[in-house]
């Protein structure tokens, strides 16, 4: 397991490796699992990219779909994978503007990771024509990552990704 014992953080897993997993399609925050980040001397990004996030318009029931992007930089804990895909599975039938999407899965890793830096970022496919692509960000106050926040969020769009999702 690249160098990470069962000492590690790993023995409260519960998903990882289990064959009677429950693939929840109600909005379910409790599935989320961390482990401990064992590289906390340095900062470096982790990413998740969702291709295949969807979600219910809260106005018209119709489905939303976008590639959901995930990015942060943990203090002492990671996202376990496996939680991370059920987690956001779990919105397939949650009623929700875009602009709450992202929000609510960036306030939810807040509370589970306590991370220096996080940001996410929803590619959402165009309905009647258009296209929502909300993007928020955190970094944890009175540290430098709040700032780093604050200079992100002024410049987040001044070279903007290829859109390949649409």
């Amino acid at each position: 397991m690249s160098g990470r014992s069962q000492e590690q953080g790993l023995n409260d897993l519960t998903l990882l490796g289990n064959q009677n997993t429950q693939y929840s399609t109600e909005y379910a925050p409790e599935v989320l699992e961390s482990v401990d980040n064992l590289h906390t001397n340095r900062d470096y990004f982790v990413k998740f990219n969702c291709p295949e996030f969807t979600s219910l318009c809260p106005i018209t029931g119709q489905p939303d779909f976008a590639t959901m992007y995930i990015s942060f930089i943990p203090d002492k804990k990671l996202v376990e994978s496996k939680s991370l895909k059920l987690y956001l599975f779990s919105f397939r039938n949650h009623g929700d503007f875009h602009e709450d999407c992202v929000n609510i899965i960036m306030n939810d890793l807040i509370k589970l990771l306590d991370p220096r830096y996080i940001e996410v970022w929803g590619k959402f496919t165009p309905r009647g024509g258009i296209s929502i692509d909300p993007w928020c960000n955190y970094g944890r106050p009175g540290t430098k990552y709040e700032e780093i926040a604050s200079y992100r969020l002024m410049n987040h769009d001044m070279n903007p990704e290829t859109i390949t999702n649409r």
